[in-house]
This record gives structure tokens, sequence and C-alpha cells, in this order.
């Protein structure tokens, strides 16, 4: 079972943009330590509490604090860009970390619709355009010649490009064009199901791929014992609920009780989104992860999460991956 990180790159409360970019090499780097086979990094724009909106420059930061496993996106929302300038990004990343680079692509804008005045781009016109965008940027790594403008760096560049989704336009897509597919089940768990079997369905094979490739993504907080476990999540749980609240900011301090302690509704809300998750002592966060995949029948699980103590998340990795170990040797 190949197990990967996503990080958002979180800025704790009292904490800065500075410390939460000097924790994502730390945590790429632990992750590469206990075996992971990737990380990526998400684009968000105008959160306070996420610091990895520049995701090609933070890709370039943990490429250098870390030295085989692959990093890449999760994803780059292609409609904020021109496809010219993301091919740029990543091929100088594939040049100077050759073989290890992902490019997964999303159709989001990555905020809400303050975004589409900050970029001066009507980015929902954009979002139809993301099909033709995605063929635009696999024709500038191959260096077609009918481009208008080739990208360099990027001519020749061999990321792994992946398509994101969280709902059925995503898996139609992946399918389409033969490539993989990362379904974001972490925090819009609703159709993973129907999403992973019509990509599976209509799958066409590619020059990339022959068969389908997915990965799906898990909320995963491993600690001593379950009641820990819970208490940290406690700090990821405030966050989601602000954000839905329309107040969102920095990743606050663990709260004990914290789901108890909301009302029914906010509750209900918090418990159906957070429903694809691992939280829990070791053995429960495996047991759970064992589930999760035998669900999905992924080819690779990327796990999310955060916690207020960076320290605590890399021990939840390393704890993650030897108690999936031993449950699969067992």
């Amino acid at each position: 079972m190949k197990l990967s990180v996503l990080d958002l790159v979180p800025v704790i409360e009292g904490g800065s943009v500075s410390r939460a970019l000097a924790e994502a090499a730390l945590l790429a780097r632990a992750a590469e330590e206990a075996g992971y086979h990737r990380y990526w990094v998400a684009e968000h724009h105008g959160m306070e509490g996420i610091a990895g909106g520049a995701t090609a420059v933070v890709l370039a930061h943990v490429g250098q604090a870390t030295r085989t496993i692959r990093i890449g996106s999760g994803g780059i929302m292609l409609p904020n860009h021109n496809p010219l300038v993301i091919a740029e990004q990543f091929g100088t990343l594939d040049a100077l970390f050759p073989g290890r680079i992902d490019l997964g692509l999303g159709r989001a804008p990555g905020a809400d619709q303050r975004i589409v005045r900050a970029l001066h781009k009507d980015v929902n016109r954009a979002a139809d355009e993301f099909p033709n965008d995605v063929v635009e940027l696999q024709a500038q790594f191959a260096g077609d010649p009918r481009l208008p403008m080739q990208a360099n760096p990027g001519q020749g560049a061999k990321p792994e490009l992946w398509i994101l989704g969280s709902s059925l336009f995503g898996a139609q897509l992946a399918a389409m064009l033969g490539l993989p597919y990362a379904f974001a089940s972490h925090f819009a768990p609703d159709h993973l199901d129907a999403a992973l079997a019509l990509y599976r369905e209509r799958f066409q094979p590619s020059a990339t791929l022959d068969a389908p490739h997915v990965m799906a993504a898990i909320n995963v907080i491993a600690a001593d014992s379950d009641d820990e476990a819970m208490l940290l999540a406690s700090s990821m749980d405030q966050s989601f609920v602000r954000l839905r609240s329309g107040s969102p900011g920095r990743l606050p301090p663990p709260v004990p009780g914290y789901r108890d302690s909301l009302p029914p509704a906010s509750r209900a809300m918090l418990d159906h989104m957070r429903q694809v998750s691992a939280i829990g002592a070791p053995r429960t966060v495996a047991t759970a992860i064992e589930a999760f995949a035998r669900r999905t029948r992924a080819d690779e699980i990327i796990v999310a999460g955060a916690t207020f103590d960076p320290a605590l998340r890399r021990r939840s990795l390393a704890l993650t991956m030897n108690a999936v170990r031993d449950l699969v040797a067992a």
C-alpha cells in the first residue's frame, strides 16, 4: 500500500508564514524518512491560515530539504493560470528535481469569488476551458510545434500529471485523457464511490497509463491513544467549522471536548464532511485505513490533516506508517 502526504502548510495561531514554511520542509523530510511515496501541497488563496498559495515556490523550498520523495501539487488550480506559465514553473521544478515532480491539476479556483476580482480574470469562464488547458499543458511539455510559443523551461520536462476531483467531472476527464486520478474525499466524501467507478469504467489507455490509477485522500491523525488523537484533531475541526461559518483564520490550539460543545447542526456538518477519517491510536488508524483501501481499491492513499504542534503531525506520520506496515505484515 503506497501512502503519501497532503500538506496545506498551516499557519498556527501565534505563528508566522516563515515558521509554516520551515515546518513544511521538516514534514516532507519526516515523510521521506518514514517511507511515504509523495508529498503534495495544495493551492489556496486569501486564507490567513494556509501558506501554500505560491505552490511552485513552496515545492522548490521542500525539494531542497529532501532527496528522494516525490513532491508535487495537490493541486494547481489551472483556471487561475495560463498553461504556459505552469509549464515553465513545473519545467523548472523538473529540472531542479528530475524524476520527482508531480503536477496535480484541479478545476476549482482555490478560493471564494473574491479570486475573480483579485486575479483580474474570469475564473468561472476559465474553468469551462479546463479540459482544453490540460491538453495545452501536455502539449507544452511535449514540445508540440503547433504551439505559438514553446515553454522553456518546460519543453521536454516530464512531471507526472494527475487530474484531481471532488465530483464526477474530474473523473470523466481523467478517464478520457488516460491520466491518474486523485479524489479529495478528505473534505468532499459524497461522490467518492461514484467518481471512482466512473473513472474506472470509462478509462481509455494512453501513452501515460495503460490502466486506471487511483489515489484517494483521508484525514489521518495518529497518537498514543484514541483520546489524544481526537484532542489533536480538534484543531483542524475548529478550522473547518470556522471556514464553513465564514470566519476562517489560523490553525487554533486543540480544545478538549470540542465536538461535544458544538450545536447539533454544526456537529452534523462536521461529522458529514469528516466521515473519511482515521483518527486514533495506531491500531485504530491502521484498521480505518485498511477499510478505506478495501472500499476504494485505491492504488495509493494520501493522508491529510494538521496539528497545532507540527512535531505531533510528524509523529503522527511515523505512527501511521509503522502501524500500517505491521497490519499488512500480520
